[in-house]
């Protein structure tokens, strides 16, 4: 059988490569070209928000926004169902709406969705906020610290003697009304308490500045606090409830918003423009497929183990091709994730003790420590508790799982080899059998794909099977079955 050179196979995978890049952006060109009526046409541009947001969806809102007023948008709106975020990523967007010459809309849709933890601040700083009933909003404490702050210490209970307070506990109910720190959702450690002051100040400036309810944006980050669409319009939290997009337009001309720090109306015939749908092009899906942490956890084995397989097989060239490839992929992506390293520093350990399993006679101990590390550095890697940013458990069990089975059956194959009865070094070819590949100008024979020198005392043809008698050196004396 004909056997594939490496550079050839490399080659190929290159050009396919690089054809399904030429492929992406002609289309992304015809794309373009097949919408001509979107330029310099004053429109509504409208975004989506869906899932966890990490830096794809910085990438996608800012780049696709200003495309959108370069082409003539008047207004932006964003639908948005999160659970939350990055805190980098949130305040990129932040920024961007807030700097913002056009106004942005964020519309929580459709019923059931939600504007968790980031989502909330996004709300909070979008010039008009809007949600469909029957959705929700808040949660919006920061969860990198580990956890819920005010939840690790039960507040003890202790009886108030002071006469001061027998007005009805107004003083003690103060601090409940300005939305500050109770004895129990006091944060315990001073970081925690750093890291909650700090997001409480940010979104109570972001509160003030469009004029709404500052002391329940400070209780949605201390208590964790949540409301529903209508509740969070009685609260003055959001601007409008919606059904759908239709009713949300018919409720924004002339509403007087804040942009460029200035209080102005929305132009009165917003609500007759097109509105136009932009969504995310090949690269927001690449960057959000590679910013996964599933899949960046997946590329970083990859790359792991194919330069390992490299370095112990060198002229392979596929394997540290495709290592180098995917450790590159891996690190963009964790350069922008929350990751712990020493999480990574044990996945590299574990994978390059597993890898040692093969090559020393450790019996086990190299490669159960390996998997060990691997499993542990898994799971510290992604140093977030936000949902979707996180490494999967089944995705960490099945990779044990697969090293584990590995490692097994590499333990029985050196059991196995244990156990074969030992053969002097200059008697392993003795009653093998080979096939007479030549007779002139000298006798060859081929044993397993390997080409030894031979000599018999018997007269021979070229593809007779003979037995190995006794080996020589690096010449067998063979005689004929």
């Amino acid at each position: 059988m004909k056997q594939w050179c490496p550079k050839a196979v490399l080659a190929c995978l290159l050009l396919i490569l690089a054809q399904a890049f030429a492929i992406a952006v002609l289309s992304q060109e015809i794309e373009g070209a097949a919408e001509p009526e979107r330029e310099n046409q004053p429109h509504i541009a409208q975004l989506s928000i869906n899932g966890p947001i990490g830096p794809a969806t910085t990438d996608y809102l800012v780049r696709t926004s200003e495309t959108a007023q370069e082409n003539g948008a008047r207004l932006i709106i964003v639908n948005m169902d999160t659970p939350g975020g990055l805190d980098a990523a949130t305040r990129d967007i932040i920024q961007h709406i807030l700097a913002s010459e056009i106004p942005y809309v964020t519309y929580v849709t459709p019923a059931g969705a939600r504007a968790a933890s980031a989502g909330t601040y996004i709300l909070y700083a979008s010039h008009v906020a809007a949600m469909t009933p029957s959705t929700t909003l808040g949660a919006a404490t920061p969860v990198q610290m580990g956890g819920v702050p005010g939840q690790q210490e039960a507040p003890q209970k202790t009886p108030d003697k002071s006469p001061k307070d027998s007005d009805g506990g107004e003083k003690a109910d103060a601090g409940d009304k300005r939305g500050g720190e109770s004895e129990g959702s006091k944060p315990a450690s001073a970081m925690e308490r750093k890291v909650i002051n700090d997001s409480v100040a940010y979104i109570r400036g972001l509160a003030q500045r469009h004029g709404r309810n500052a002391d329940w944006a400070e209780k949605a980050v201390r208590d964790a606090a949540t409301l529903t669409a209508q509740e969070a319009l009685a609260e003055n939290v959001i601007d409008v409830v919606a059904e759908n997009q239709q009713q949300l337009m018919k409720q924004l001309p002339n509403r007087e918003i804040v942009l460029d720090g200035k209080k102005q109306p929305i132009a009165g015939d917003v609500a007759e423009l097109p509105v136009v749908a932009y969504e995310p092009d090949w690269r927001n899906e690449l960057l959000s497929l590679i910013t996964n942490p599933q899949i960046a956890y997946i590329l970083l084995l990859i790359g792991i183990y194919g330069l390992i397989f490299e370095g112990y097989s060198p002229g392979a060239i596929v394997p540290g091709v495709v290592g180098v490839i995917s450790l590159l992929l891996a690190f963009y992506a964790l350069q922008v994730l929350p990751i712990n390293y020493v999480g990574l520093a044990l996945i590299i350990v574990g994978a390059l003790l597993i890898a040692a399993e093969l090559f020393v006679p450790s019996f086990g101990a190299l490669g159960i420590g390996g998997v060990i590390a691997l499993v542990i550095g898994s799971v510290m890697l992604i140093d977030s508790d936000v949902p979707g940013m996180r490494v999967s458990k089944a995705l960490i069990g099945s990779i044990a799982a697969i090293s584990g089975l590995g490692l097994l059956g590499l333990l029985y194959a050196v059991g196995h080899s244990l156990r074969k009865p030992k053969v002097a070094a200059n008697k392993t070819m003795v009653g093998r059998t080979a096939v007479v590949i030549d007779v002139e100008p000298e006798l060859l024979v081929k044993i397993d794909g390997e080409i030894w020198r031979a000599c018999c005392d018997n007269q021979l043809t070229e593809g007779q099977l003979v037995t190995v008698t006794e080996e020589q050196g690096l010449i067998l004396q063979v005689r004929p079955e």
